[in-house]
């Protein structure tokens, strides 16, 4: 596919993303020389002769909750002089807290998901598939896993993270992000669950003794037993420390624990992954603590952009990176100053209208960046499976059928809200998934 406009292309990234990021920015300016069909001139610069105001190009990279609020916020009312052009992976988002009500088959994926181009649309954004693989803060420039590269004039990072587990050599290793390959090895592993003609217990066992994991092992359980009645399915829990659901109330870790118990979950507290683990299971659910993507973790595909310990990108309480004002980051991408926030979706959410507010006020170059003030206690929802819920803030925490009737009242609300632009509806239910991800907190981040 030839650039588009704007768009660069840029060789060999194995090879060296240095040397890539410098031949992409000067064979960029050569061809601004004035050929034909050269691409227009450098962003953030007057275009269409004397007197042309200046157009500046806006890049929302990944497609998390803090940038649907953003497009949602623009297709109500659009900046001017501002190109948005938009980069996902694929079209399709799935709403993070609704994930595990679809693992568990209470939703079908068109419940679930954002479809990102429409959305784009009626914000009069562009939409643009493709995946971060490097970016050049100095110059401005953003690269693609497919060769191509984007300029900007500003740069908002909502992409999520990701997870690395070890190789498994007997168990079916489910990591759960990114969210778009955990939909394809999911689908895969039902269709080969219904068409299995063995008799031994299924063994299914989550690592991670987060949120994450006991979420998506009820549900997973819940799923695999509902299509084969006729199959014993059997469930474990791996902590490594010393209680499960560490953060929550006790009150709500009583809920839990009987809630795995309802299921028929072993737990085993002080545990981690190790050989036995893998021959004793049939599928791992990898829940472990949230990663940095690759391209943060390298210098060389980063530039000089500042990342903390782990390679998250560090941002000031205006959700600027700390390194380059013309950056923004929100969501588990980002590093919040002083206290680690939690990789919650709670916090993307409650940072979009910021977000929102400071890329705007950036693009004009005129009025004052609000703050972002993150909150400290806030309710928690966790599906346990089985149209039951257990609702936490505080030292408070119960679990019951109310408790899903009333997370699942929120997830719609906040679902319609992002659907309420014109031409923004629910994608058909055989859509793919994708990655990347609420107003409540949930075992899925974005």
């Amino acid at each position: 596919m030839e650039p588009r406009p704007g768009h660069g292309r840029y060789a060999a990234p194995a090879a060296g993303c240095r040397g890539a990021l410098d031949r992409t920015a000067t064979s960029g300016r050569r061809r601004r020389a004035g050929r034909p069909g050269a691409p227009p001139p450098a962003l953030g610069r007057a275009r269409g002769g004397t007197g042309a105001h200046v157009v500046k190009r806006l890049v929302l990279a990944g497609a998390g909750h803090a940038h649907a609020l953003v497009l949602r916020a623009m297709a109500q009312r659009r900046p001017t002089a501002v190109e948005v052009v938009v980069v996902s992976p694929e079209p399709l988002a799935p709403y993070s807290g609704m994930v595990p009500g679809w693992l568990a088959g209470l939703y079908t994926y068109g419940d679930i998901a954002v479809d990102f181009p429409p959305l784009a649309r009626a914000a009069g954004a562009h939409w643009r598939q493709g995946e971060v693989q490097a970016l050049d803060p100095a110059r401005r420039r953003v690269f693609l896993q497919d060769g191509d590269a984007l300029d900007y004039d500003l740069l908002s990072l909502n992409l999520g993270s990701t997870l690395r587990p070890p190789a498994a050599r007997h168990a079916q290793m489910l990591p759960l992000r990114p969210l778009s390959a955990l939909h394809t090895r999911v689908q895969a592993l039902l269709a080969a669950w219904q068409a299995d003609r063995g008799e031994q217990p299924f063994v299914v066992t989550a690592v991670g003794g987060g949120a994450a994991g006991f979420e998506a092992l009820l549900a997973l359980l819940q799923r695999l037993r509902q299509l084969r009645p006729d199959r014993v399915v059997q469930g474990g829990w791996l902590v490594r420390g010393t209680s499960v659901l560490p953060g929550l109330a006790p009150a709500a870790r009583r809920a839990a624990l009987r809630a795995l118990d309802r299921a028929g979950v072993t737990v085993q507290l002080g545990s981690s992954w190790c050989d036995a683990v893998d021959r004793s299971s049939d599928v791992v659910l990898w829940a472990t603590g949230a990663q940095a993507h690759d391209w943060q973790l390298d210098p060389s595909r980063r530039g000089a952009l500042a990342v903390d310990d782990d390679g998250f990108v560090a941002i000031d309480i205006h959700l600027r990176s700390v390194s380059h004002p013309q950056i923004f980051a929100t969501g588990d991408c980002a590093s919040w100053p002083g206290r680690p926030l939690p990789k919650a979706g709670v916090h993307a959410v409650r940072m979009g209208p910021v977000l929102t507010h400071n890329l705007l006020t950036a693009c004009s170059a005129g009025g004052t960046f609000q703050r972002h003030r993150p909150q400290r206690h806030f309710l928690t929802l966790l599906a346990t499976g089985d149209r039951r819920a257990i609702a936490a803030r505080g030292r408070f925490g119960a679990e019951g059928a109310w408790a899903w009737a009333w997370k699942d009242r929120i997830d719609r609300r906040f679902l319609a809200r992002l659907r309420a632009s014109p031409g923004v509806d629910a994608p058909a239910d055989n859509a793919p998934l994708v990655a990347d991800p609420v107003a409540t907190r949930t075992g899925e981040t974005t």
